[in-house]
């Protein structure tokens, strides 16, 4: 579909991948993309930017909002529907909900924020088509998610094998078949023998004795097979022993335990929400920070990325495939829980949390994410997110960020937290305050570039996605660092956002309920040799039976299901 032309007139543009910081420019868009201004022809509709922020729309590249175990969680929460909601018009729907909220909800606040693309980062492949019904029913933003493998049965037979081309295929296959966008592993190896209650607080290096292999063992393997695959995204790899006290150990020998296998272009590992495999200390009672042992890491070494699973103060609600976790976490809050297992796949647990400033654990949560963040010297290996809803709803994106640009800002929250927590971790000593190009990089050109769609996403180059965003804050005359609540309130309603050229958002009210975004996915096929691909979908469709309930055809998920998918083919 055609629509009228934009030229974003006289703003203040910031687009870290053109190396644009605060310049003051005309942005044309035509036919969904960003163009030349001087090259529209016609007549265009101008935007006046001037004396406002121009930045690429938000990329949220771990956000849980979708799927199986977000729908628990909503079922859990009968309550949160009551907290907020968005009436009905004559063409936008309602929405509700504020840790867990509806599809509408979703879609509606992150363009009011100016995010415009957002990944679910887990879900089990045999409930994706799940996944994708509710992404389909979320308005605007274009989506993508990333299917388990670290738990598959499948997986680990053939990493016990060393049957790495295999793997490769089983891998392509998947992806494919259920319209997945990169490898998602969440505490490797541990889902099998957790149903057989063993093993929560596995570790890196413990043996699973049915197959023979360590989570070394499988993240290995699929940091290889996705390497070799040329997948997009790196390994998106949520660590063994998350929630236990001395975690960042694990999580240091993890990011090594594939260094070797760097090449020295693009990371090769994404380690996900550090902040909760970031703890120092040997008790609850001694928790401290690891951030500063993290954040020297990764400023030693370029192979990996990380996001960071902020926490903001509140009501939350903790759902991962991390089953054991959550099992630990029932049993320390005796509240309600939610425990699955998908076949032959992965686990899933579901606990309501809130994190309270004047817990000691929760404070020292909170000040490991801006310890990584705040200590990193490179702003493009670190991304903003809150691992939504896990450690604060993604509605809450302004109010953190104002953390990241503002010491003061972060002054008045130190006031109000548990004191003794302050002197076991780093926070309370720095200086550093992001700037908005930085803000800018962790929040828009850094994910894209780690999604590897920088090409078309994440920026203000001729030829991009037409996905901007227009905040009424003016970066020459307001100073974040002392007036932050500027910037909250400027980020949390944009002044316009517009996506695929399509003005969606204006003065904080989305105008175009009725606009829904593309679904894109990988197929790596192409880069598996044809005789093991079909030697092993042949292999496939024999032990189907023996792991699932549905059969390997009901199993494939057809583009016509998806309402606007898009495929990256690899080659």
């Amino acid at each position: 579909m055609r629509h009228e032309p934009l030229i974003i007139k006289g703003g203040y543009v910031i687009d870290p991948l053109n190396k644009v910081n605060c310049e003051v420019m005309d942005i044309g868009v035509s036919n969904g993309k960003i163009v030349d201004p001087s090259t529209i022809e016609g007549k265009a509709k101008v935007i006046d930017a001037k004396g406002k922020l121009v930045m690429p729309g938000g990329i949220d590249l771990h956000t849980h909002i979708a799927g199986p175990k977000f729908n628990a969680g909503r079922i859990m929460s009968p309550y949160d529907h009551r907290r907020a909601w968005i009436k009905a018009t004559l063409d936008g729907w309602s929405g509700v909900g504020l840790t867990v909220p509806s599809t509408t909800f979703i879609g509606y606040r992150y363009a009011q924020m100016g995010w415009t693309t957002v990944v679910e980062p887990a879900t089990p492949p045999l409930k994706t088509r799940h996944t994708h019904e509710e992404l389909d029913a979320t308005p605007i933003v274009d989506k993508a998610c990333f299917p388990l493998f670290g738990n598959s049965r499948i997986v680990m037979e053939l990493v016990s094998k060393n049957d790495i081309e295999s793997l490769k295929a089983y891998v392509a296959w998947v992806l494919k078949s259920v319209k997945g966008y990169a490898i998602k592993i969440v505490n490797p190896g541990v889902a099998e023998p957790t149903w057989w209650n063993r093993y929560v607080g596995l570790d890196l290096d413990d043996q699973l004795p049915e197959f023979g292999i360590t989570p070394r063992e499988i993240v290995r393997a699929l940091c290889r097979a996705s390497i070799e695959l040329k997948l997009p995204h790196p390994i998106h790899v949520h660590c063994n022993r998350l929630g236990f006290p001395g975690n960042y150990i694990t999580t240091l020998r993890t990011m090594d335990c594939v260094s070797d296998l760097y090449k020295g272009d693009r990371p090769i590992i994404h380690i996900t929400h550090v902040q909760f495999t970031g703890y120092a200390g040997t008790s609850w009672a001694n928790l401290a920070s690891g951030g500063d042992e993290i954040a020297k890491y990764l400023n030693s070494h370029d192979h990996v990325t990380l996001d960071l699973g902020q926490v903001v103060f509140g009501d939350a609600i903790t759902m991962t495939a991390d089953a054991p976790f959550e099992f630990v976490l029932f049993h320390i809050l005796m509240g309600k829980w939610h425990c699955t297992m998908t076949e032959a796949e992965a686990t899933a647990g579901v606990v309501p949390y809130v994190y309270r400033k004047n817990n000691y654990v929760n404070t020292v949560q909170w000040c490991i994410g801006l310890d990584v963040a705040l200590l990193t010297k490179d702003p493009w290996k670190v991304v903003f997110a809150t691992d939504n809803p896990n450690a604060g709803r993604f509605t809450k994106y302004p109010l953190a960020l104002s953390w990241f640009v503002s010491k003061r800002a972060r002054e008045e929250v130190m006031k109000k937290v548990n004191r003794r927590a302050l002197k076991h971790v780093a926070l309370p000593s720095i200086d550093r305050e992001y700037t908005l190009y930085d803000v800018a990089i962790v929040t828009r050109a850094g994910p894209a570039k780690i999604l590897g769609i920088e090409k078309h996403k994440g920026h203000l180059g001729i030829g991009a996605d037409a996905d901007l965003v227009i905040y009424d804050l003016n970066p020459v005359e307001v100073d974040v660092s002392r007036d932050y609540e500027v910037l909250i309130k400027a980020f949390r309603r944009a002044y316009c956002t517009i996506k695929s050229g399509v003005i969606v958002v204006k003065e904080g009210n989305v105008v175009k309920p009725d606009f829904y975004g593309a679904t894109y996915y990988v197929d790596a096929t192409k880069c598996v040799d044809p005789d093991i691909y079909d030697k092993t979908i042949k292999h496939l469709k024999e032990v189907f039976s023996q792991h699932y309930s549905v059969s390997f055809n009901n199993y494939i998920i057809d583009d016509r299901e998806l309402r606007n998918p898009i495929k990256l083919e690899v080659r």
